[in-house]
C-alpha cells in the first residue's frame, strides 16, 4: 500500500523541486558541471563516454598530454577542490503544519536523490518562550536526519509595520544561513491559501499587476527560495502531518486579529466564500499565475524599450517615452528611478504617476521629489532622474 494521498502529494511537490535544483546544480558548476557536456536529459555525461567519443572522432594526439592509457584512472585522481558532492537544500521551518510537512517531505525525498538536506528555524523573539520552541523545532528536524540544523535568533524592527518587519528580519536570517552553509536552495512552506491571501492584500492596497501576481515559485538571489506547495492547499499539509504523527505548533499570531493577514484568513476569505461560493482560493491562485505571466512579459518589453528611448548620452527622451503604452512606460520609469537610488520598497504607484505626468501632462511642473533623495525633472525634452 502506498502512502496517504496527502503525504504522496507533498512528496511529489518536493521531488519536482529537488530535480530542478539538481539540474541547475550540475549545469552551473556542481561535480563535473563546469566541464562536462550534458546528455539529452540535462545530466553531465560520464567521463568515460567522453574519452570514447574523443577517440572515435579520430582527434590527433597532443604531444603535450599523455596518452589516455597512461593517464591515472578517474578513481585514482584526487577530488577537485571546492566541489561539494551534492547540493545542500535547507527547509525554513517554523514548526507549523506547512513547514513541518515540507521538512518531512524533504527528508524523505533527499534520501532517494543525490541531495543533502538541512533545516533552519528563525526565532523572532516576539513571544514568551520563543527560544524554547525554536529548540524543539531543531530537535524535531534533527530527528528527521536533517543536517545541518540550526535555530537563528533575530531582532525584529518596526519599519513597515510588524508583519513586514518580521518578514524582513526572517529573510535576512535565511539569506545569511544559506550563504553560511553554501545552500543551493531554501524551501518555504507557502501554500495555495497563502497565495490567495497575498493576492487579496495586493488588491486591497490598489497595487499593480506585479503585486497581484503573488509569490513566485522561485525567488530571491539566483532563485534561492523555492515554494513547492503553491499548488497545494493548507489542509493537505496539515493532513500529511496528522497521518505521519508529526507534532506541529500553531502560532497564536496566526489567529490574532491585530494582524491584517490573520483577519483576512479568518474573516475575509470565509466571507468571500460564503458570498461567492467555494473555489475562491483556487481562483485567486490562478489569477496570481496569470498576472505573473503578464507581468513578466511587460517587464521584458520594458527592458527592451528602455534601450530605445535613451539618447546617445544615456538620457531618457520624453517624446519616445510618450508613445509607449502606459504599462510599459511606467516600468521604464520605475527602473530608472530605482537605478538612480530610490529604494524599491518605498516607491509606490503615486510616485510613478507624478513622474509619468512629466511625460504625458507637461505644464512646466517643478521637479518631483522621490524616496531616497531622488528627484525627477523634465529638462530640454529629456527626463533627468538623479539624487539631489
Amino acid at each position: 500500500m502506498g502512502p496517504h494521498p496527502a503525504v504522496a502529494a507533498i512528496r511529489l511537490a518536493v521531488r519536482r523541486v529537488l530535480h530542478d535544483v539538481l539540474t541547475e546544480f550540475h549545469r552551473d558548476g556542481g561535480p563535473g558541471g563546469l566541464d562536462r557536456p550534458a546528455d539529452e536529459a540535462g545530466r553531465p555525461a560520464p567521463a568515460a563516454s567522453r574519452y570514447a567519443e574523443a577517440g572515435a572522432a579520430g582527434r590527433p594526439a597532443r604531444p603535450d598530454r599523455p596518452a589516455l592509457s597512461d593517464r591515472p584512472a578517474l578513481s585514482d585522481r584526487p577530488p577537485l577542490p571546492d566541489r561539494p558532492a551534492a547540493p545542500l537544500v535547507l527547509v525554513a521551518c517554523s514548526g507549523g503544519a506547512d513547514s513541518m510537512a515540507l521538512a518531512s517531505a524533504l527528508a524523505f525525498e533527499a534520501r532517494k536523490l543525490d541531495v543533502r538536506a538541512g533545516g533552519i528555524t528563525v526565532d523572532h523573539n516576539l513571544q514568551p518562550g520563543s527560544g524554547l520552541r525554536a529548540a524543539e523545532v531543531v530537535t524535531r528536524l534533527a530527528a528527521m536526519d536533517l543536517d545541518p540544523v540550526e535555530a537563528v535568533a533575530v531582532h525584529v524592527g518596526r519599519e513597515g509595520g510588524p508583519e513586514a518587519a518580521a518578514r524582513d528580519a526572517r529573510y535576512a536570517a535565511l539569506d545569511a544561513a544559506a550563504e553560511r552553509h553554501g545552500a543551493a536552495a531554501v524551501l518555504l512552506g507557502h501554500t495555495r491559501d497563502d497565495q490567495a491571501e497575498t493576492v487579496l492584500l495586493g488588491l486591497a492596497r490598489g497595487s499593480g499587476i506585479r503585486s497581484l501576481s503573488g509569490m513566485a515559485a522561485a525567488s530571491g538571489p539566483a532563485g534561492r527560495y523555492r515554494r513547492p506547495f503553491l499548488q497545494l492547499d493548507r489542509q493537505t499539509a496539515r493532513k500529511a502531518c496528522l497521518v505521519q504523527s508529526i507534532p506541529v505548533w500553531d502560532d497564536p499570531h496566526n489567529i490574532d486579529p491585530a494582524y491584517t493577514r490573520s483577519r483576512l484568513r479568518h474573516e475575509g476569505l470565509p466571507a468571500l466564500e460564503k458570498a461567492l461560493g467555494k473555489g475562491v482560493v483556487e481562483a485567486l491562485a490562478r489569477t496570481a499565475q496569470l498576472s505573473r505571466d503578464d507581468a513578466d512579459a511587460l517587464d521584458t518589453w520594458a527592458a527592451e524599450a528602455e534601450l530605445a528611448v535613451r539618447d546617445e548620452t544615456g538620457g531618457l527622451e520624453c517624446a519616445k517615452l510618450y508613445v509607449l503604452p502606459p504599462a510599459v512606460r511606467r516600468r521604464v520609469l520605475r527602473r530608472a528611478v530605482i537605478e538612480a537610488g530610490a529604494p524599491a520598497g518605498s516607491l509606490f504607484a503615486r510616485h510613478l504617476e507624478e513622474v509619468d505626468r512629466l511625460i504625458t501632462g507637461w505644464r512646466g511642473q517643478r521637479a518631483i521629489n522621490l524616496p531616497g533623495r531622488v528627484e525627477a525633472r523634465r529638462q530640454g525634452g529629456r527626463l533627468v532622474i538623479r539624487q539631489s
